[in-house]
């Protein structure tokens, strides 16, 4: 049976990246990271609070998704080495974005934090976008506005969640 193609994109003359290893995880944590970040700041929560949530969705969330996505490609019967390669590809990369938000909220204050996540957020998605509407011949523009968009429906809503929930439920254990 033939292995379907899979893109690339060149970054320059000597190297290629799959976009395909890296997009679902980058996305995710691009996209779950800055709602974190700004709807647990609009929620009053303290830095250790953000923090722990970051590196809970880095590893526990990160882990279910990468299971997920592993299990699925088995059941597609996609070759064992792709399905790692997948899987690890995923797992890293939406480690790292993950930790680079964790990076900011500790180097910064949190009112200054959230400004700067959801920048870098809409910066790493913006170039995300970007390099996978080059690699389907695709014009980038439009495609990158659409892929913010939605990002932006979705911190407005963890912004309004943040907001509201501590108007519910009184502070404290």
């Amino acid at each position: 049976m033939a292995q379907p193609a899979v893109k690339v994109w060149a970054m320059d003359s000597g190297s290629k990246i799959r976009i395909n290893r890296f997009s679902f995880g980058g996305t995710a944590g691009i996209v779950a990271c800055v709602a974190l970040v700004v709807g647990l700041g609009a929620a009053g929560a303290p830095k250790s609070v953000i923090v722990s949530s970051l590196l809970i969705v880095a590893l526990a969330d990160n882990l279910t998704d990468s299971l997920s996505i592993h299990i699925y490609q088995e059941s597609e019967r996609l070759p064992g080495k792709e399905a790692f390669l997948a899987t690890t590809s995923n797992f890293v990369s939406r480690l790292l974005v993950s930790l680079s938000f964790v990076l900011l909220v500790l180097a910064l204050s949190i009112r200054v934090a959230v400004v700067a996540a959801l920048a870098w957020g809409l910066f790493l998605l913006g170039l995300l976008s970007w390099m996978i509407a080059r690699q389907r011949g695709v014009q980038p523009v439009p495609e990158v506005a659409k892929h913010l968009f939605v990002a932006l429906v979705v911190v407005a809503v963890a912004e309004l969640i943040g907001d509201w929930i501590p108007t519910l439920l009184p502070a404290g254990p």
